[in-house]
């Protein structure tokens, strides 16, 4: 097994982005054609600066409804999978100590069981990599991406409720997640915070919750409303931040986003960081405009973008979670 270098920081020079196209309306119902729209038009975003995006379908009807939304600057691969979260069951590029660039693949079991494994959950990491000319190595354990974010420095966060929760490895102790977080993608010092978002199927990534602006500075929500189902997650986030010695930077939330009498997960932090454009989730709420304000604050040398993304919210995620990036050579 290779000894990677530290996992690279998503604010570091990238070579490509893929973004998974949703197919399968039997997932997405009414919701299939506005969240194939709002996935286009977040490709079209990152494309538009010259970066290449890889935009992921699935067969030819695929292939031929994302041409019509995407401009022709998006590279479109087919590749097998179940529904669009590439963050979760794509791989992780990585670099060795030569400074090779590799990719990492994790199991998935859906989420700790909560969802049957989809046709091409299993294969599609492997697809990706093939595709990218990466070499993959095969991890052990259960590991979403969308579950740790890293700073570059050797520093990651992460949260007690995924990375513990039983449902996941329940062999292994936090002493051994944390040895294998240090051997296989190269972190020193671990941030544990603890719950995620309310009503996350995913069991709290971070990736909703708080996520590495710069080196040693993390962006955490800050309650909007009273009746702000996240508020004590983000005090409690915010608390072992700072314990920890990090600088932490507020972002405020959407606030309270319900669909059929259910919280939804909402999160501006599932920005996604491209090398011109940051990319930031919006749900039609009064907060938009000021979320994407506070993120534009926090990358000065970047644009910052809000793109409607309530549709994609319905499938329990973001931009984020619909897609991986691919770091370039450090030099």
């Amino acid at each position: 097994m290779n000894t990677p270098l530290p996992m690279p920081a998503e604010f570091a020079e990238q070579e490509w982005i893929w973004i998974g196209f949703p197919h399968r309306a039997d997932l997405w119902e009414e919701f299939t054609l506005p969240a194939q729209e709002q996935i286009a038009a977040y490709a079209n975003a990152v494309a538009e600066t010259g970066q290449q995006v890889r935009l992921v379908v699935h067969d030819a009807a695929n292939e031929m409804r994302a041409r019509q939304l995407v401009t022709g600057s998006v590279v479109i691969e087919r590749h097998p999978y179940g529904d669009i979260w590439l963050r979760d069951t794509g791989p992780l590029a990585l670099f060795d100590q030569a400074g090779r660039r590799f990719a990492r693949q994790f199991r998935f079991n859906g989420w700790g069981g909560k969802y049957d494994d989809m046709e091409g959950d299993q294969e599609v990491g492997r697809s990706l990599a093939a595709a990218g000319g990466l070499p993959v190595e095969q991890s052990d354990w259960v590991l979403e991406g969308g579950a740790i974010d890293s700073d570059g420095t050797g520093l990651v966060v992460t949260t007690e409720q995924c990375l513990l929760n039983p449902n996941r490895n329940p062999d292994l102790s936090k002493a051994d997640i944390e040895a294998r977080l240090r051997s296989e993608l190269g972190f020193e010092r671990i941030l544990w915070l603890g719950e995620g978002l309310a009503c996350d199927h995913t069991d709290g990534h971070v990736d909703n919750l708080a996520r590495f602006v710069g080196p040693g500075e993390l962006a955490i929500p800050l309650a909007t409303g009273p009746d702000d189902p996240n508020a004590a997650i983000y005090e409690d986030a915010r608390a072992r931040a700072r314990d920890f010695g990090v600088s932490v930077r507020d972002v405020p939330s959407p606030g309270r986003i319900e669909a059929a009498d259910l919280v939804e997960p909402a999160s501006y932090m599932n920005f996604t960081i491209c090398n011109d454009v940051v990319v930031v989730p919006t749900y039609g709420t009064i907060h938009d405009a000021d979320g994407v304000a506070a993120i534009g604050d926090l990358f000065p040398g970047r644009a910052v973008v809000g793109v409607p993304a309530d549709a994609v919210l319905s499938g329990g995620g973001s931009f984020h979670c619909a897609s991986q990036h691919v770091p370039k050579a450090p030099r």
